[in-house]
This record gives structure tokens, C-alpha cells and sequence, in this order.
């Protein structure tokens, strides 16, 4: 069997010495598909986890949804969610499901406890059991149970791969990452819908047409316009409260739009201008080789990147401090070693 080749990206020392290594690959690419910079296999062929959420949202906006039932940006932002579960996350699925006529048991995502650990407790010591409108996903499944019904489809198995709301949303991801939808690998997501893979590269080309979408129709460059305004404008509701996509879209007031998925996978998209004046919109996609399940090396690699890049100044990276490259600590919260990236990433624009 061939490995890719990772190189690493985080290092964990304790004392003098390098404990831990993380590895990892890095795209990123302007709207134009031209990779301007790479650390390791930017040709990874991997699923992006939840970080194709909105691509998975598009068809419902390109073909009027948000109009036809109505959606606010709120809404529409809890599509392209990986939320914490929160009351207001609650709440707002459940406003989803209202205005396109279906109930949450018609969701296929299970349930589980909210990611927001407060209210995870509560649950528990009260002993509310979570339905599916808890899960993280269920933004995500709503809004295809949206697509079936602005479409007149069955709801019974939105998540079947050959459902043509699923083979719509292979087919715009695809055009988006401008990689032929025949060669898409087809797997199943933790919330049980189908979930795709492709290489870094499209990836992150998918994430700079976002925030750019020149050289796209009119419709879908509108749509494309729609989900980054939603996300940037109510990243609360993309994740929850302490997490970096939430964090970093706040700190971005409008310039960067972040989606991280499951086993080390991050999206982020900056818009034209993010870098200073005149500079063009980029998407970058990474992945933890080793699927960063301590969930350590993800956000640290993100920030250190962005940083790197000139997305975020160090106010941004101290405001976002205990996500950020930090001490290795004990119990007694003696520092031990640290946190440390070890990659450079030289932009060629």
C-alpha cells in the first residue's frame, strides 16, 4: 500500500525533547484553480468530512429555497453547520423544519449529545434524552429535507446516494472543485448521509470559487454570495461557542470562512482583499494524517497557517489563545512542553 506524503506539521515537546509528531498536507489555491502554496501531498485524495457542508447547501440556494420557504441567514448558516447543539441551535433547526413542512423525527442524522459540554451536563443530570435536532448535523440534514420537498422528491431516504438530492449535490460539488464527479469516492458520514472525497487541491479550489465565484453562472454565483454572507455574518451558528470556526469567522468580520470537518479536515476560504488591497480570494484545504482525534493539532495548524499567510494579526491569535500553538501542561498546570508548528508556507501570488 502507497501512503501519502505528509509531512509534519505540529510537534509536541515535553521538556527538551519532541514527544509527539503530527502530520499533515496543505492546499492552497486561487480562484482561478492555480496552487500558490502546498506543504506536503496537496494531491490527497480524502473526504472532507463536514467541510463540504455548504457545498451540500448550494443546490437548495442556487435553486431559490431560501427564497421559496423563506430562510433567514440564520437559517441558512445552520445548513452549512457542524453546530454545538445549543438551545439557539435547537431552536433554529426546529424553525427550518417548520417552514418547509416537515417534522424533526423525519431526520436521518441520530442524535447525540450537544458538543456545548454546559448543556451536555444539564441534559444529563436532568436526564433528557437528545433527539436528532441536537446532533450536530441536523442543520445540514434539515436543509436537504428542504431540497426534497422544494423538489416534490420522497423524504423516506433523502440520504440514499442514488437519491437525486444526492446525486445533484455530488454533481455541484464536483463542478465546484472542477474534478469529474465519476471519480468522486462515495462513503458514509458519521450522520449517515453520503459524504465524498476528492483531492486537496479541489478542494480548496472549491473554497476560493466560494468566496470568488468568477467564471460561474449567475445563479450560482449568487448563491455562492448567499452562503458566505450567512456564514461570516452568523458564525454562531456554523459551530458554537468556543470552537475556531466560529471564532475565526468572528475575528474575520467578513473576510475568512472556515468549515472544519471530522478526522483532522479543514476549509477555510478568505475573499478577495482579505490580504490586503487587491489581493485574490484563496481556499485552503488541509487534513491531520492521523485524525487529530486528541483534537490538538487541527486548530493550531489553522491558526498558525492563517497567521502565517497574513489572514489574522497576533491580536487575532491571542484572542483565540487557548485554540492557538500554547504550553503542555500537567495536571497542577505546570508548563511541560509545547505545542509547537513546525511548517512554513510561502505564498507564490
Amino acid at each position: 500500500m502507497t501512503y501519502p506524503l505528509h509531512v509534519p506539521l505540529l510537534e509536541v515537546t515535553r521538556g527538551d525533547v519532541v514527544e509527539s509528531l503530527h502530520f499533515g498536507s496543505i492546499a492552497v489555491v486561487d480562484a482561478t484553480g492555480r496552487l500558490v502554496a502546498s506543504v506536503g501531498d496537496a494531491d490527497l485524495f480524502m473526504y472532507p468530512r463536514s467541510s463540504a457542508k455548504p457545498f451540500q447547501t448550494l443546490p437548495l440556494v442556487e435553486m431559490g429555497g431560501v427564497e421559496h420557504f423563506g430562510l433567514t441567514e440564520r437559517e441558512l448558516a445552520l445548513t452549512c453547520a457542524s453546530h454545538s447543539g445549543t438551545d439557539d441551535h435547537v431552536q433554529v433547526a426546529a424553525s427550518i423544519q417548520k417552514k418547509i413542512g416537515v417534522t424533526e423525527n423525519q431526520l436521518l442524522c441520530g442524535a447525540h449529545y450537544p458538543y456545548y459540554e454546559p448543556r451536555a451536563r444539564e441534559m444529563m443530570r436532568t436526564g433528557e434524552v437528545p433527539t436528532p435536532n441536537r446532533n450536530n448535523c441536523s442543520g445540514k440534514h434539515s436543509g436537504m429535507l428542504a431540497q426534497c420537498q422544494l423538489r416534490g422528491l420522497p423524504t423516506d431516504d433523502y440520504i440514499n446516494p442514488q437519491h437525486p438530492v444526492q446525486q445533484t449535490i455530488f454533481r455541484t460539488f464536483a463542478e465546484m472543485c472542477d474534478y469529474p464527479v465519476e471519480k468522486l469516492a462515495i462513503g458514509m458520514d458519521g450522520c449517515s448521509a453520503p459524504v465524498f472525497a476528492a483531492p486537496l487541491r479541489n478542494v480548496a479550489l472549491a473554497y476560493a470559487r466560494l468566496c470568488d465565484p468568477i467564471g460561474l453562472t449567475d445563479g450560482r454565483a449568487a448563491a455562492c454570495r448567499k452562503i458566505v454572507r450567512a456564514m461570516t455574518q452568523h458564525p454562531d451558528m456554523v459551530a458554537g461557542p468556543e470552537r475556531f470556526d466560529t471564532l475565526v469567522m468572528q475575528r474575520g468580520a467578513g473576510r475568512i470562512v472556515a468549515k472544519a470537518g471530522a478526522e483532522g479536515y479543514q476549509g477555510i476560504g478568505l475573499m478577495p482583499g482579505a490580504l490586503g488591497p487587491g489581493s485574490p480570494a484563496l481556499g485552503i484545504a488541509f487534513k491531520i494524517a492521523d485524525g487529530d482525534q486528541g483534537q490538538r493539532a487541527r486548530t493550531i495548524v489553522a491558526i498558525e497557517l492563517l497567521r502565517q499567510i497574513g489572514a489574522i494579526g497576533e491580536e487575532d491569535v491571542a484572542a483565540m489563545d487557548f485554540l492557538a500553538a500554547r504550553p503542555v501542561r500537567n495536571w497542577r498546570k505546570f508548563a511541560v512542553g509545547q505545542h509547537r508548528p513546525v511548517f512554513e508556507l510561502r505564498l507564490n501570488l
